[in-house]
């Protein structure tokens, strides 16, 4: 079952043609990588996803279905909630760990109960609850590389999206971190569709259900 559909896309930016003739299917809890060298459009592609390609002045024709809805036709607010993405210069906010979790989900729906269970219940999905549980209102910004890229991903968890977007996350992470990053993906992919951009053709190997390429070299 396809969730996600881009169909006969061609994407412009101030008139220029970025990237054209993309025509790509994803189907329900896959985990697609996107690879391809840097410049040749990935982020691009990830952003007319997310919607976030017209809001930054782009253009495009063809179509992006999303459940057999036209992106097009959706609120913008819909379309946050449904697809959350973790930007390659992701940070966690300058608040403590719980505010972190807690500042999306009242954005969306407003003042919530069962706070502390809430926040609990996301950072075991991301496996950093045992690590912080003691430390709530710690600020983010004292975890280290790791522990602050696990908390962005919990955070994107707070909408309950449909689609995972992953902009290169492991690029700032050393080996140890990455495998961590990676392994928490694949679990995720359980639950949600994973779509994510790499230039490491081992990391596409070692966690991608399929794998293109886009750019030059692209067949």
């Amino acid at each position: 079952m396809n969730i996600l559909e881009i169909k006969n896309v061609n994407i412009y930016y101030g008139g220029k043609e970025v990237l054209r003739e993309i025509n790509i299917d994803v189907k329900k809890n896959e985990i697609l990588c996107i690879m391809g060298p840097s410049g040749c459009g990935k982020s691009t592609l990830l952003s007319l996803i997310n919607g976030f390609l017209t809001e930054n002045g782009g253009e495009y024709t063809g179509d992006v279905i999303l459940k057999g809805e036209n992106i097009k036709a959706m609120k913008p607010i819909q379309l946050r909630r449904s697809i959350s993405t973790l930007f390659q210069d992701s940070k966690p906010f300058p608040l403590s760990i719980e505010n972190n979790i807690l500042y999306p989900i009242e954005f969306y729906e407003g003042k919530i109960k069962n706070k502390k269970e809430r926040i609990s219940s996301y950072l075991k999905d991301v496996n950093l609850y045992n690590e912080v549980k003691n430390d709530f209102k710690m600020s983010a910004l004292k975890l280290s590389g790791g522990q602050k890229q696990r908390l962005c991903i919990a955070r994107m968890l707070t909408t309950d999206p449909d689609i995972l977007i992953f902009d290169e996350p492991c690029s700032s992470l050393d080996m140890e971190n990455t495998l961590i990053i990676e392994k928490l993906i694949k679990r995720l992919s359980e639950k949600y569709t994973v779509i994510l951009t790499t230039h490491n053709e081992e990391q596409a190997k070692r966690i991608a259900d399929r794998t293109i390429l886009i750019g030059k070299n692209a067949n």
